[in-house]
């Protein structure tokens, strides 16, 4: 009985000292699109190919990520209704997810997204909603990769040239909420087309206002399905303009947790219970 009540009392102390740290609202963004190159992102139409280009970002503590937004350019006389599903893949940072050492078919694999994604949610599986929103009828972007991502020694291409298309939005909310440690991970959406290729824009590198600028920022990579498991450097491997962003936000929660107190507290009250189990009986004359 007084091990429970030593602690019930120490947790008890531990809240009214420390507490819990609170929730805060979570934002990242890379900022707005700045029209130096647009990436494919899908599967092209009919079950083609499939093209997975990907970004970094951090979370300084646990987090609960909702949804955000990525912003990208449909082909002209596509449609919004046209949009079939939304795909959001989530990696490590390599070798995290991996087969180390990787196959050295591609430059280098130091700091490009794992092998296998540890977290996906699919609009079609009823995992995620989404909305699209046309921002301009008219967007170009200088450069773009689509289907000219080779293994090395083939890698360079210096890109397919000048794109135009709509500029949409897709803002995006998970059925539920994935809990992420802090650490650095690699955000990768993929949209289905019913014509043509969606391409995701890039964004300012080093980030800038709004954006949410952080320290190792990467740069973004591609593959697709020839090239899977490795990936590509968009700007240093494939066209030598680089390094990119890409355009994207995310948005949750940070995950209460007790506060350096609240465990100091706790720690002394499992070290006494501890120590009290251990003291010898005493033997009454």
């Amino acid at each position: 009985m007084r091990t429970k009540s030593l602690i019930i009392l120490t947790l008890a102390t531990a809240s009214w000292f420390g507490g819990r740290v609170e929730a805060a609202t979570f934002n990242f963004s890379t900022g707005n699109p700045d029209g130096r190159i647009a990436t494919a992102a899908g599967k092209a139409p009919g079950g083609g190919i499939e093209t997975e280009s990907a970004d970094d970002f951090v979370v300084g503590h646990k987090t609960r990520l909702a949804g955000g937004s990525f912003t990208g350019l449909l082909p002209y006389g596509e449609t919004l209704s046209g949009v079939s599903s939304i795909n959001i893949e989530l990696y490590r940072v390599f070798p995290g997810g991996s087969t180390n050492p990787p196959s050295g078919r591609v430059p280098t694999r130091v700091n490009s997204p794992a092998d296998v994604a540890f977290a996906s949610r699919d609009s079609a599986a009823g995992e995620l909603s989404y909305t699209p929103t046309v921002l301009s009828a008219s967007f170009a972007a200088a450069n773009s990769v689509v289907n000219g991502i080779f293994a090395s020694p083939y890698q360079y291409t210096g890109g397919e040239g000048p794109v135009a298309g709509q500029e949409v939005r897709f803002d995006f909310s998970f059925d539920k909420a994935l809990t992420l440690d802090a650490g650095q991970y690699f955000f990768a959406p993929k949209v289905q087309l019913s014509n043509g290729s969606f391409l995701w824009l890039s964004a300012p590198k080093p980030i800038v206002s709004p954006g949410t600028p952080f320290m190792p920022d990467l740069q973004s990579w591609i593959r697709n399905t020839n090239l899977d498991p490795d990936w590509l450097r968009i700007g240093t491997d494939i066209t030598g303009q680089g390094p990119f962003n890409a355009a994207f936000d995310l948005t949750g929660s940070t995950v209460p947790e007790p506060s350096s107190w609240a465990l100091l507290l706790i720690g002394f009250g499992m070290v006494g219970t501890t120590l009290r189990r251990r003291q010898p009986a005493t033997v009454s004359a």
